[in-house]
């Protein structure tokens, strides 16, 4: 599989990378037996970079990476793991972010001992704190890479221009941000400003929730899951449209002699040597098709193809609702 650099002087790690969200039951219930199974393809396949946050699962996606070091302590040299901090809860319940560095590091050591390391590869501000100066977040993010606690730093759902004021005071070597053929935000200056620093862009949820795939979630599948039944993307009007937007795109994956995941994947790679995206599943199968886009090359022809089906801007419906906005900066 094809590698690249973690950030400006970073590990070399896998192109394709795993969302380690599907560790949780967000998406649909599992096992920590589907999980270690998921590792197991992840190590036979190449796969390094394993993404997770303390919130998934409200830490089992972490204590599930740590299990199988610990049965597997070869692993341990195998990945690199990131993980999130910021997203928490005040006193009444309410859904907050903190980046004081308080929070971070005790959010950061908690990490720590459920995933069984004494450092994390990657550690990021899981949302920005707006009522904290992003130069601040930033020396807060450097003072845990300074004690030792983290190798290197990042932020996730942040603009360009929070970027280069991150930057400005300590390294940023990843930003996180969903990008795929339905949500190209991202190009509206984040990828660019990755590579102008020599960041990486990490690229989650790069088969559009499961509408580009060869099996997008039925429409009963998604009443049972919270998060998407509230999305845009999901409601009664635009459900319908997106199936139907997309079924060009499975159909010229099966000319291409592939899966319409592996054409996404792939897609998402041919955007820049910088940008890894993570997709999560709980299928092993699924899994497999992933890693077959990671080992694709495509043409420029190939991506106009793709594109000519899929052009900027088909997607029916916001990426999120105004609630799940709350947190993300949006883009110019």
């Amino acid at each position: 599989m094809k590698q690249i650099r973690l950030g400006q002087s970073g590990p070399i790690v896998s192109c394709l990378g795993y969302g380690a969200m599907s560790f949780s039951d967000f998406y649909g219930a599992t096992t920590d037996e589907n999980s270690f199974a998921i590792l197991d393809e992840a190590m036979e396949a190449g796969v390094t970079h394993l993404d997770s946050a303390n919130v998934y699962g409200m830490g089992r996606s972490e204590r599930v990476i740590g299990d199988y070091l610990r049965a597997r302590p070869e692993a341990r040299n195998h990945f690199t793991i990131a993980t999130k901090a910021a997203i928490t809860r005040d006193g009444e319940g309410n859904r907050i972010f903190r980046n004081d560095p308080e929070h971070l590091e005790a959010e950061l050591d908690a990490s720590l001992k459920r995933l069984g390391v004494e450092a994390v590869d990657l550690f990021y501000a899981h949302r920005r704190d707006k009522g904290i100066p992003i130069e601040e977040t930033a020396e807060a993010l450097g003072a845990l890479v300074r004690k030792g606690k983290a190798k290197a730093v990042g932020l996730s759902e942040i603009s360009p221009t929070t970027l280069a004021r991150a930057h400005a005071v300590h390294p940023i070597a990843a930003v996180q941000s969903e990008y795929s053929l339905s949500t190209r935000s991202p190009e509206l200056g984040l990828i660019q400003g990755c590579a102008r620093i020599g960041a990486t862009f990490v690229a989650f949820s790069p088969v559009g929730r499961s509408f580009l795939t060869d099996t997008p979630l039925t429409w009963e599948a998604v009443q049972d899951l919270p998060f998407l039944a509230a999305n845009p993307r999901f409601s009664p009007e635009t459900y319908p449209a997106n199936i139907s937007a997309t079924d060009a795109f499975r159909a010229l994956a099966a000319e291409m002699g592939t899966s319409a995941a592996a054409l996404a994947i792939a897609w998402t790679l041919a955007q820049g040597d910088h940008v890894l995206p993570i997709p999560g599943t709980r299928s092993l199968e699924h899994f497999r098709q992933h890693i077959a886009g990671a080992n694709m090359t495509l043409s420029d022809s190939d991506v106009a193809a793709i594109e000519a089906v899929l052009p900027a801007g088909w997607a029916h419906g916001d990426r999120y609702s105004e609630d799940q906005w709350v947190g993300p900066e949006r883009y110019c």
